[in-house]
């Protein structure tokens, strides 16, 4: 699931549907370790990011599914036959690595309207947990007198941590008149912790 953040699961549910994300055809190896950080990315990430988003998954290794892979490597114009191979919508992606996710996510998108990229953003916030922010909106909505809502928190969550805000605050400051208008929440630091794979999950 995404953030411990109410605003962002109810924006979800409601606007979810308008994004009009570009499908995703993955050819992977089950024996292949970036194929599986792919398609992690992928089930863990990209899908809560699009809730629209259609995945289909070839495993290269079935004899049956063979003339379909070699038929994308020519399309895709590709020599070697190296996996994992993405399809998004008219684009190819061979190999993986965690510096390739916006180059993705920019594929998805191509389509999809202004509001749709905005979901998406918002749902790509939502991903971080921040326990502090969520209990702040929770009292938020007890106070406006919104029925608590039925929620469920993913096991994949990534939590951020008061040192994240910090470092985000710290750098900014730092940065001065070149700052990039962080809203110093700890997004960015919280990231670069995900991506490192030193963070905490719940």
């Amino acid at each position: 699931m995404k953030k411990l953040s109410i605003m962002g699961i109810i924006a979800g549910a409601m606007f979810g549907a308008a994004a009009n994300a570009a499908d995703i055809t993955i050819y992977y190896s089950p024996t292949c370790p970036h194929c599986h950080h792919a398609r992690d990315f992928i089930s863990n990430t990209l899908i809560y990011e699009y809730p629209n988003l259609n995945v289909t998954t070839v495993n290269v290794m079935e004899s049956a599914n063979r003339p379909e892979f070699m038929d994308t490597l020519k399309k895709c114009e590709y020599e070697s036959g190296g996996v994992p191979v993405l399809v998004i919508g008219e684009k190819c992606f061979q190999g993986y690595a965690d510096s390739m996710a916006d180059d993705l996510r920019a594929a998805i998108e191509v389509d999809m309207d202004d509001a749709a990229k905005s979901v998406a953003a918002e749902n790509k916030k939502s991903l971080a947990a921040d326990a502090d922010a969520f209990k702040k909106e929770l009292e938020m909505l007890k106070e406006h007198n919104v029925p608590t809502p039925n929620i469920r928190i993913s096991d994949r969550a990534q939590l951020v941590m008061p040192y994240h805000i910090l470092f985000d605050k710290l750098e900014e400051k730092r940065l001065g008149k070149h700052s990039f208008g962080s809203t110093q929440s700890g997004i960015a630091p919280h990231y670069a912790d995900k991506a490192m794979k030193i963070g905490f999950q719940l």
